[in-house]
């Protein structure tokens, strides 16, 4: 079968097994390859420190006033969010150089917990 199945624990209020963590921005075309950049070279390198970090994604679209950009951060549990995210897992946490290449950020983040995973055998990382 293709996918995955995600383990939600006994269902007694533990916390599910994966948690994404969606934040949002806006940045020019011009400056989208360097908020990229920004994220492999500062950011990555210092989430993969966290324990409990599962992941990142950066997903891009064009919008009318430039690029819209959506960062998708993977976590093992809300309590591993707050070794990156602080006292406040709900605030955002923008560096001021990352913040530079920005023209609108969202200041808070939001947290989903995994329900369902479906990738087919050919799309599966190697």
């Amino acid at each position: 079968m293709a996918g995955a199945e995600v383990d939600h624990g006994s269902g007694r209020g533990r916390d599910p097994a994966v948690i994404a963590r969606l934040w949002s921005a806006d940045t020019t075309s011009a400056q989208a390859p360097a908020y990229a950049e920004h994220l492999r070279t500062h950011v990555l390198p210092a989430l993969n420190t966290i324990e409990g970090y599962a992941g990142t994604m950066l997903l891009e679209r064009t919008a009318p006033a430039g690029v819209e950009i959506l960062v998708i951060t993977w976590w093992r549990s809300v309590e591993d969010i707050s070794g990156f995210a602080g006292a406040d897992p709900e605030q955002a946490v923008v560096a001021d150089e990352a913040a530079r290449l920005l023209t609108r950020l969202d200041r808070h983040v939001r947290h989903f917990r995994l329900v369902m995973e479906d990738r087919p055998p050919a799309f599966l990382p190697r």
